[in-house]
């Protein structure tokens, strides 16, 4: 195999990064300021004979390009869907083969990105990238003019829904405002359970998933959430009857009467 030298100039070897930033699965996504002084994502990946980085700007488009002279593609087709409701009624519009690949391509690079912010709890980014995919799976819905694609992010309602309902939640849970964590996760799994069918594997695997994770990030909350002044006289109640210390009892049972 011919190697092209014509360019060495301008070839680096990351080897000394690599050899600075060992792969660890716990750890292998940071944030930095890239020379261009745009806060972004790396992403330590290790595949066995591939080793490497990869780099997402952490607002705007993830790969910082700005398709159509826009922000996001999502931007630029929500823009001329307002242009064709000012020509005419609002019926007729559609979205082609092509410009759906690009709303998929642009909702892949988001979901890419989200997953790694929620590794960091970036959580308000999270939120952010979440809703604006929502937002994309809604638009294609409505507006794709073949049924495949109208229906080709259906299928990933399940996670989304999961997602955005696990960072609202953490955002409160770290406030210590666990009781409007766990309304939050109530609702998330709502949603989810009130869902439409989706002929396709990845629909019920994902339904599956984010049912089992919202129960466990329940149960992390409850085990988290300080008791309230009634659950503390409770459990002592509880733990005073099976000792028999009876009197103990009757007092915990005055004071919850007065509660």
């Amino acid at each position: 195999m011919d190697i092209d030298n014509d360019n060495k100039g301008s070839e680096k070897d990351i080897i000394s990064i690599l050899t600075e930033w060992e792969y660890d699965a716990d750890s292998n996504v940071r944030k930095i300021v890239g020379e261009d002084g745009i806060p972004k994502i790396q992403i330590r990946v290790d595949q066995g004979a591939f080793q490497g980085i990869l780099q997402l700007n952490l607002d705007g488009r993830p790969d910082g390009k700005r398709p159509h002279d826009t922000d996001f593609v999502l931007d630029y087709y929500r823009a001329s869907l307002e242009s064709h409701r000012a020509q005419q009624d609002g019926s007729g519009f559609e979205l082609n083969r092509e410009s759906c690949q690009e709303l998929f391509d642009e909702g892949a690079r988001v979901y890419g990105r989200y997953v790694f912010l929620l590794q960091l709890k970036e959580y308000d980014r999270v939120i952010r990238d979440t809703e604006r995919n929502m937002e994309l799976f809604r638009f294609v819905h409505r507006y794709a003019a073949h049924e495949d694609d109208r229906m080709n992010l259906q299928k990933w309602w399940p996670y989304i829904l999961r997602v955005n309902g696990t960072a609202r939640a953490m955002v409160k849970a770290d406030d210590d405002l666990y009781d409007e964590a766990l309304s939050i996760v109530a609702d998330a799994r709502e949603q989810i359970d009130a869902l439409g069918e989706v002929d396709a594997e990845e629909f019920f695997s994902e339904l599956e998933r984010s049912r089992e994770a919202l129960d466990e990030l329940e149960r992390e909350f409850r085990d988290r959430r300080p008791l309230s002044e009634k659950e503390t006289l409770e459990k002592e109640l509880q733990q005073a009857i099976d000792g028999e210390e009876f009197e103990t009892a009757a007092r915990l049972r005055d004071q919850l009467k007065n509660l």
